[in-house]
């Protein structure tokens, strides 16, 4: 018990304080705890001093003593009073600090996109990842929004809870103060897969932090398009409701989807070539297959057209209905490929 207790640097029933708002919201947490603690030990005492002081020892005893008393009225008004306005003003001083961006948090703004059941941050260079990076010591600013229901956006270790809302921006500020990998989880119920809406943040130094957001732009400019369908099958939750083995889920399998023919029970049936595939993306409710709802939010704005063209030539690696080429480059490799053989001269 004493290495749990020393591991969480005595945060009692709370994970280690992982933020700068975080000592705040516990001091006020211990607070309450123990105040009601010292209540309940204080009343349950009298109680049963009472009880056993002033029992009645026979059928004729009759209640004594005064019927008021201005001192006992006083006495339970005023201290309660007293510690209920030490609370508000305590909680209301961190829910300013907590909601009161400071300088510098816009800086170092990341965009947060929620849907079922999956989280997706970009980076003020314009790559995307399925978690979240931040330099240590650094205020962050998170702008959140949601693209179907309403999820929430929560760090245990940081003591920040901020609901995400379909149409509309919400935002969110922390600074982490040590480096390590902390858990996000959604706390606001928003289907059946709730449970698996998870992802990390991670904390590094500026110096890592600068190059992961370098290494990981470089990397999915040179990434081929099926490992860039891949990744946007892993990243940007259609792994949550697509499988890629046949398997079912709230949405149709990935499986032999491409070139096979798809039956909708609001459309006409049509083979699923690229134009479909980029439609189902972009306008998913127009065409539903047969048995399934209309539960995917479209992508419109939330994807570019190279992950589109990566989903479709992952798709045509899964499917036993095509039998065609595959991209296998990506489109700036490809160039400069070209763009190098043009540029040396032809051998005499």
């Amino acid at each position: 018990m004493l290495a749990i207790l020393a591991q969480a640097e005595k945060t009692l029933f709370l994970p280690a304080q992982r933020s700068t708002v975080a000592g705040s919201h516990d001091g006020l947490y211990h607070f309450v705890l123990w105040m009601s603690v010292c209540w309940l030990v204080l009343i349950a005492g009298v109680l049963v001093y009472f009880v056993i002081k002033y029992r009645r020892k026979s059928p004729h005893d009759m209640p004594v003593g005064p019927t008021h008393s201005t001192a006992i009225e006083l006495g339970w008004t005023l201290p309660p009073l007293i510690l209920v306005m030490i609370i508000f003003v305590w909680g209301f001083r961190g829910f300013l600090d907590m909601n009161q961006q400071p300088n510098g948090a816009t800086q170092n703004q990341v965009l947060v996109a929620a849907s079922k059941w999956n989280w997706l941050f970009t980076y003020p260079n314009g790559v995307d990842d399925g978690v979240l990076h931040v330099p240590v010591n650094t205020p962050i600013s998170l702008v959140m929004t949601s693209s179907d229901v309403i999820h929430s956006f929560y760090v245990p270790d940081f003591r920040v809870k901020q609901d995400v809302v379909p149409g509309r921006y919400n935002k969110l500020w922390f600074q982490a103060t040590e480096v390590g990998t902390y858990n996000i989880y959604c706390t606001e119920y928003c289907g059946e897969q709730h449970s698996t809406m998870l992802s990390k943040v991670v904390v590094q130094s500026q110096e890592d932090y600068e190059t992961y957001l370098a290494e990981l732009e470089e990397k999915i400019l040179a990434m081929p398009p099926v490992e860039l369908g891949k990744r946007v099958y892993n990243i940007k939750g259609c792994k949550q409701c697509h499988s890629v083995d046949g398997a079912a889920g709230t949405g149709p399998t990935w499986m032999d989807v491409f070139g096979g023919e798809r039956r909708f029970s609001n459309g006409e049936p049509r083979i699923a070539d690229e134009n479909y595939i980029r439609e189902s993306i972009l306008n998913p409710g127009k065409e539903l297959v047969e048995g399934y709802g209309n539960n995917m939010p479209t992508y419109q704005g939330n994807i570019k057209d190279a992950e589109i063209t990566g989903v479709i030539e992952y798709l045509k690696t899964i499917s036993d209905n095509y039998d065609g080429p595959i991209l296998d480059k990506a489109p700036a490799v490809q160039a400069e490929a070209e763009d190098a053989t043009q540029d040396t001269p032809a051998s005499e």
